[in-house]
């Protein structure tokens, strides 16, 4: 079988704090184990880059690698942004295939977590 990686993406902050959500969510992934291969890049500021993350990916064996955002919203800039990344990793480490998967944006699964912040905040 393909070993599949994912490459997870965040924007990327000056603020340590919001950069650190996305090594927290690939660290319960890795709990999960359900990828072999999992690393964090960010889009912008923060690293590792994009390339570097891809290339992290490659080294350690994979052959696919799903590129999954972390946004919320990605916007055209941010969504353009990945898919050209996604073409120079695919340009730069033929042996691999490289996808890009959705923003979380409108996943129904969003709207229970809204609800269940909302449930948290009244009960203090």
């Amino acid at each position: 079988s393909m070993t599949t990686a994912l490459l997870l993406i965040a924007h990327g902050s000056r603020n340590p704090e919001a950069n650190e959500d996305l090594a927290h969510v690939a660290r319960e992934l890795r709990r999960r184990d359900l990828y072999p291969i999992i690393e964090i890049a960010y889009l912008e500021i923060a690293q590792p880059t994009i390339p570097e993350g891809g290339r992290r990916c490659v080294e350690a064996g994979a052959r696919r690698v799903i590129l999954v955002p972390y946004f919320l919203s990605p916007g055209v800039h941010a969504r353009d942004d990945l898919q050209a990344h996604r073409d120079q990793l695919a340009a730069a480490h033929a042996e691999a295939e490289f996808l890009v998967a959705e923003p979380l944006g409108r996943h129904p699964l969003l709207i229970e977590i809204v609800l269940e912040r909302a449930r948290q905040a009244s009960r203090g």
